[in-house]
């Protein structure tokens, strides 16, 4: 995976992977009967997992078989540069054997190293159709080296990004009062991490779990060797987004070209290439990282390459892709639906707080960020693996295949949303995160494109706070609280037409103090409502809005909703 560069710009849930400056790819688990874990990818493994299908229908026509292979090799120019020839590199051609291919591991001496490296090299040209322009540097290291280094990467985090992170984080139940955000994404990258590129010194480096003897992972090496090849054409810096949802986007882009060359190069390691493969390729035990965050970081690995082949197919294959690089995907919902050219709803946060409370500031700027639908996936799907409660998203819907399925009802509709955190006196005098987001608050608006879209994910929503024991309170309309656990507070849900606005501060009277009108007196409007497969509710107002559903629903058994309340 490319790295994550720190910015001015604040992303709540982009701000602790910020501090990564250097990072691994990630690879999607198949589904089993518990989670253990395996090396198969470029980043963070699961469950003796491979990376998707090796091929698929885009690989047949871009991956030589033997006979066609061979007669090229008598088509090669007499005088092949590493500049100009597609599949050679510093004298090897993608298809040239080697020393290291007769040996029972992967561990490559220093002097066997540059061989390797270049072969793969000439490798990821023939399958992208594209040539490097400089050589890159490879090291391989062992876990406990990596996770040293990575650690020190979380040690200067302002305090207010830390509690901007916490925020975030528990604002989509995914990192609770009794954990630090940074420690919860610290554990993703630094426990399962499998090899990154750093373009600061464009080095890549490969982190292996033979600690005496570190082995190379080719297929991992060529993942990596993908983004060093689109630093050096398309410059990787320029791609900083400013919200988790448009870096997430962006990544849909970046790490989709890049999975797609990486399942193709495995495909033609299994039929055509000798390629190096660790001898401890599965781990015993299955790792201990939070879901939620690996699941909201996974998607452009899962979405990615698709997205890479929808673009193929509409274009000029890889010169397609190419092409995308000034135009990336600014939305995860455009990588989870490609075609759709979705534009994001512009929504913005109005503060109406009163005189206790204000509206955190971390870099200079107000702390905002946008979920976005694969935010809001991971958010139901969080506890499905090892939540202690149920999951709006169970797993047996998580899974598609080889990969995780991010096309879900109840965000499939998504237009927009942002997020902006609120504190006051108690949670800036808090000892840690963790405690002062306990104090803290948030206003997060979303955006539907349309009625039925908005109510999809208010049963969501509804669903994941009863999972986690909120209580309706008597005479307070559409208000709730969980009185314990780390998600205790008081949360309001404002609906109107097509928009859902989620308040949450520590008590049922200070959600007024931190969005005035906020948990007004009054009848629950809200509840979960069945639809059918036809069903569909327009975008309506409080007036038509009994009307709306009664005939929409009529004859299902379904609850009603009624009596929307408009936003001041």
């Amino acid at each position: 995976m490319r790295p994550m560069c720190t910015r001015t710009s604040v992303a709540l849930l982009a701000v602790v992977l910020a501090a990564v400056l250097v990072t691994g790819g990630l690879t999607g688990p198949v589904l089993a009967a518990s989670p253990a874990a395996g090396q198969t990818d470029s980043a963070v493994q699961t469950t003796n997992a491979t990376a998707g299908p090796p091929f698929d229908s885009m690989t047949a026509s871009s991956t030589m078989g033997s006979s066609t292979a061979a007669s090229l090799q008598d088509d090669r120019p007499e005088n092949p540069s590493t500049e100009d020839t597609i599949g050679y590199v510093e004298g090897y051609w993608y298809d040239d054997d080697l020393s290291v291919d007769n040996q029972s591991d992967a561990v490559v001496d220093e002097n066997e190293l540059d061989p390797v490296v270049y072969r793969s090299m000439a490798r990821v040209e023939q399958i992208r159709n594209l040539t490097f322009d400089d050589e890159v540097a490879v090291d391989v290291i062992s876990r406990a080296e990596y996770r040293e280094t990575n650690g020190d990467r979380f040690a200067n985090i302002t305090s207010e990004n830390r509690l901007e992170a916490n925020v975030g984080y528990e604002a989509l139940f995914m990192v609770d009062r009794e954990t630090a955000a940074t420690d919860a994404t610290e554990t993703v990258y630094g426990g399962a991490v499998g090899g990154y590129y750093d373009p600061e010194t464009d080095e890549i480096v490969i982190v292996s779990e033979n600690p005496d003897n570190p082995e190379l992972d080719e297929i991992t090496l060529g993942h990596e060797l993908v983004h060093a090849l689109q630093d050096q054409r398309f410059n990787l810096s320029r791609f900083e987004g400013t919200t988790q949802d448009e870096e997430t986007a962006m990544n849909g882009l970046i790490e989709g070209d890049a999975s797609r060359v990486e399942r193709e190069y495995e495909g033609t390691c299994n039929r055509e290439w000798d390629c190096l493969a660790p001898a401890d390729g599965d781990r015993d035990q299955p790792l201990d990282i939070n879901w939620g965050i690996y699941f909201s970081v996974y998607q452009p690995y899962s979405d990615g390459p698709a997205y890479v082949n929808y673009l193929r197919q509409q274009g000029e294959d890889w010169e397609a892709v190419n092409a995308a690089y000034d135009d990336p995907p600014r939305t995860t919902s455009a990588v989870i639906h490609p075609g759709s050219e979705r534009e994001p709803a512009n929504v913005s946060v109005p503060d109406r707080s009163n005189e206790d409370w204000r509206q955190l500031q971390a870099d200079g700027e107000v702390a905002t960020d946008t979920a976005g639908e694969a935010g809001m996936v991971a958010m139901f799907a969080a506890d499905g693996i090892e939540g202690d409660v149920p999951s709006v998203i169970e797993t047996a819907d998580l899974f598609e295949g080889t990969e995780y399925n991010y096309n879900h009802s109840y965000t499939n509709g998504w237009a927009g949303d942002e997020l902006v955190v609120y504190t006051n006196d108690e949670a800036d005098a808090a000892s840690d995160p963790a405690e002062a987001a306990g104090h803290a608050g948030y206003v997060w608006w979303t955006q539907w494109q349309s009625g039925t879209d908005t109510q999809q994910f208010v049963n969501g929503y509804l669903q994941l706070l009863e999972n986690h024991g909120a209580d309706a309170v008597d005479g307070r309309q559409d208000t709730y609280v969980i009185e314990d656990g780390g998600y205790s507070g008081a949360y309001y849900l404002n609906r109107s037409r097509q928009t859902l606005t989620i308040v949450r501060a520590p008590s049922v009277d200070e959600l007024s103090n931190v969005e005035a009108g906020a948990a007004p007196e009054g009848e629950d409007t809200l509840e979960i409502v069945t639809f059918g497969e036809s069903d569909t509710v327009p975008g309506f107002g409080p007036v038509a809005a009994v009307s709306a559903i009664a005939i929409a629903l009529l004859g299902t058994g379904a609850r009603i909703v009624v009596g929307r309340r408009d936003r001041d």
